[in-house]
């Protein structure tokens, strides 16, 4: 008896909805090494690109893991319209997203500009910041880190249409 009553409470529960909530897990993150692909069609874009970095950096930094920057490896690699962000020349129109680069950069963030697409858009190596290295191919870069074992996440940054109050 006493074990059709434990069925008949877990099969009502099943079809009741009556569930625990999610539950918190701290996944074991070992070694976290990653190359991001920055290829955007809007420079406007990149603010929100480096919510990405942040994104992967502030819960490592925090317990349980409690990481320092320098032994998290990043690399940005970077050959959209967003190259125009790191020309000196246009420091003042673009200031406050070169200076969160300059910081993350500081961190030990790498910051890499495909050489190929800096050409297409008439900048030289000097044209750039000097926390920016170029590299010959964005493309072979990032084969490059992929085949050192570094993940890749390619950053989607897209128009947001509704507000979260619209949405819920």
């Amino acid at each position: 008896m006493f074990g059709r009553a434990l069925l008949f409470l877990v099969l009502f529960s099943l079809v009741t909805g009556v569930q625990a909530g999610g539950k918190l897990v701290q996944t074991p993150y070992k070694d976290p090494k990653v190359v991001f692909d920055f290829y955007l069609d809007d420079p406007a874009k990149m603010g929100s690109a480096l919510y990405w970095i942040r994104s992967y950096m502030n819960p490592l930094m925090e317990p349980p893991y409690d990481l320092a920057p320098e032994f998290m490896k990043i690399v940005v690699v970077i050959h959209g319209t967003e190259i125009v962000t790191l020309a000196r020349s246009n420091y003042s129109k673009y200031r406050k997203i070169v200076d969160r680069m300059r910081y993350y950069a500081s961190l030990g963030v790498k910051f890499k500009v495909c050489a190929l697409a800096a050409s297409d858009f008439g900048y030289k190596v000097e044209d750039f910041q000097d926390f920016v290295e170029v590299v010959p191919s964005a493309i072979t870069e990032l084969a490059h880190w992929q085949q050192k074992g570094y993940a890749l996440i390619v950053p989607r940054v897209l128009e947001k249409r509704f507000s979260l109050e619209e949405i819920r």
